[in-house]
């Protein structure tokens, strides 16, 4: 069986709504059923499901995915908001930048796109709203800059990458944060040509601003200050060496429960089960799809996929800033109707080959694919955070993505400039 017939078979599948680890498997089983001779029988891929998923670094998943959701129940993000919203407030456009900074910290918490999204967007979506911002603007601006998650480590996809290369999780947590740093600077400059081109309710906005005045600075730092120090403590304790990244989400996991717990009492002892069957309904999915992601993988490269791609592209598209170009648009497009585990796992291997042939770094690969891969969170059909915003604010997913395209106009300007310039990535690797 051809690899181009695996390929048509995957996308009627997805087509026809099977759900996508069920598709991958049935792909990854397909060339040994058709073709005896072939390595990858049954059994073969049942055991690279079972070893895809034997990964300690891939343990740091499930903790995540736990420290965020604890992070949501103990409205860890409002404290972060209240701090950022106190300094900002009074500027134009102060209160959708205090937005954007919260899903950039609120990201180097939770590690994931459509989390960041839901818990911010739950609680600065309303409030946007009350303040005289437009209700689609609003969704836009927390659906768009919720794609930080997965950028500003530590990052999900990140760890997902690493695993599908064997490049070091710290120094792709490292890689991004420069980019994400300034994806986030693009989409304040956006913010505030927006408030200013369209104008703000100052009087709402002042009358929110005494409101944080009378508690007084010191007493929104005492609050806000144990929200602020868990990225700090997080990423510290992997770049000083103290945690492996796995380690340290372990850390996050114990460091959100306390700080939720016994700080601010946002959350109560019964309902700690709770919270864990809630991650754990999160994660499985994503370990299946993982598991077949892996298998399908191996599959591919024992059908010598990556290599007769590699070769048919090399062949085609000499020219290094078209081929990086062509190999952008190919992550766009699989970043909109496909999720982000299966596209990296995927790909990775078929596309870092070719990247560097032409002299790319692995890392910096890494972050142009997350952050293509991060515009597909945006763009339907698939477009995770605009269903996440949807849900929130019953705003049509389609109204929301048209609202977010001068926003995703800026994700893109901010995806040439780390393709083309190496160093915004590697900037601080040693």
């Amino acid at each position: 069986m051809s690899a181009v017939v695996v390929f048509i078979i995957f996308a009627i599948c997805l087509v026809i709504a099977i759900p996508i680890s069920i598709s991958l498997g049935i792909v990854a089983v397909l060339p040994g059923a058709f073709d005896a001779s072939f390595t990858a029988s049954a059994g073969y891929v049942i055991r690279s499901m079972v070893g895809g998923i034997d990964s300690f670094p891939l343990l740091a998943v499930p903790m995540f995915v736990l420290a965020g959701i604890l992070m949501a129940h103990g409205k860890i993000s409002e404290k972060l908001f209240d701090v950022f919203v106190y300094f900002l407030g009074n500027k134009r456009a102060g209160i959708p930048c205090a937005v954007i900074i919260t899903c950039l910290f609120y990201g180097a918490i939770s590690g994931s796109a459509p989390a960041t999204v839901a818990a911010v967007g739950s609680m600065t979506i309303p409030l946007l709203i009350e303040l005289g911002y437009e209700k689609d603007f609003s969704t836009a601006i927390v659906a768009v800059a919720g794609g930080l998650g997965v950028i500003i480590p530590p990052s999900i996809p990140f760890i997902m990458y690493a695993m599908a290369t064997g490049e070091s999780v710290s120094d792709l947590f490292l890689a991004g944060i420069v980019p994400g740093m300034m994806i986030s600077a693009l989409l304040i400059f956006y913010a505030y040509y927006y408030c200013r081109r369209h104008g703000e309710d100052r009087e709402k906005i002042q009358a929110k601003m005494n409101q944080l005045k009378e508690k007084g600075f010191f007493n929104i730092l005492k609050e806000s200050i144990w929200a602020l120090l868990s990225p700090v403590i997080v990423l510290g304790c992997i770049y000083t060496g103290v945690a492996s990244p796995t380690e340290a989400a372990v850390i996050s996991v114990f460091y959100s429960l306390f700080v939720s717990l016994f700080i601010y009492k946002s959350i109560k002892v019964k309902q700690i089960w709770g919270i864990m069957v809630e991650a754990m309904k999160t994660y499985a999915p994503i370990l299946f799809i993982l598991a077949t992601s892996t298998a399908f993988s191996r599959v591919l490269t024992l059908m010598q996929v990556p290599q007769d791609v590699s070769a048919w592209i090399m062949t085609h598209f000499s020219n290094e800033i078209v081929l990086l170009l062509v190999i952008n648009v190919v992550l766009l497009i699989v970043g909109m109707v496909m999720d982000t585990t299966p596209a990296i796992l995927i790909l990775s291997p078929i596309l870092l080959p070719i990247v560097q042939h032409v002299g790319m770094n692995p890392i910096h690969f890494g972050v142009m694919m997350i952050v293509n891969l991060a515009v597909g969170f945006v763009t339907p059909p698939v477009g995770v955070n605009l269903f996440v915003a949807s849900s929130l604010t019953n705003v049509p997913m389609m109204q929301i993505a048209k609202k977010a395209m001068p926003m995703i106009g800026y994700f893109m300007l901010a995806l040439l400039l780390i393709t083309f310039i190496p160093a915004i990535s590697l900037c601080l690797l040693s």
